[in-house]
């Protein structure tokens, strides 16, 4: 695991907590206008935000575009961060705040909410390659609601709990709970149907 990639281990394993301590110190630092540890906390998130800004927006123009409104608002609201979740929580948040919001404006222009119009028809085979099984969980991700999608790229990709999804997408934990339980039972019926 690269170190500042993910919050938990693929496991779902806390991040070691002097991981938290540096965060809120080079946040404290940021604060304080400290371009170095500005820098160095982009060079933490950077690779996380754009993984998780390019799932949500099938377009890395758009997440380039969302990571430094993303980074501005840190910057800008480093300060204002009260302790009363992760830094990785509350930057999360305002990246799927903005990313939302992004879409939003955009919506005609992105193929987030469209499912696949060309694509290979699946074999059924039960020895299917991995690159092929990642290819049918991609297909079928791409076809769930926004938040249900976010939601599971959040918990499975990101290891996030619910707690920290639930603050990340400022709803209930049980919306969090609802989501994932829809999106799983969607992706399974997708699934099923993307192998006949």
């Amino acid at each position: 695991m690269i170190r500042g990639e993910s919050n938990r281990s693929p496991a779902g394993a806390p991040r070691p907590a002097t991981d938290d301590v540096r965060d809120e110190e080079l946040l404290a630092r940021v604060a304080l206008r400290d371009r170095d540890a500005f820098r160095e906390l982009f060079q933490l998130y950077y690779r996380r935000l754009a993984r998780f800004l390019t799932r949500l927006t099938h377009r890395h123009d758009l997440a380039e575009e969302i990571i430094n409104d993303t980074l501005w608002v840190v910057w800008r609201k480093a300060g204002d961060f009260r302790r009363g979740s992760r830094v990785s929580t509350w930057i999360m948040g305002i990246a799927y705040r903005r990313g939302l919001k992004t879409l939003r404006r955009q919506q005609s222009a992105t193929a987030a909410m469209t499912p696949f119009e060309s694509a290979e028809e699946p074999t059924g085979d039960e020895t299917m390659p991995a690159a092929e099984r990642e290819n049918w969980l991609e297909r079928a991700l791409e076809q769930l609601p926004v938040e249900q999608r976010m939601a599971l790229e959040l918990a499975y990709y990101l290891g996030y709990s619910h707690e920290e999804i639930a603050e990340i997408m400022s709803c209930p934990v049980n919306t969090v709970k609802t989501r994932m339980y829809h999106a799983r039972q969607k992706m399974k019926t997708l699934l099923e149907g993307l192998g006949k």
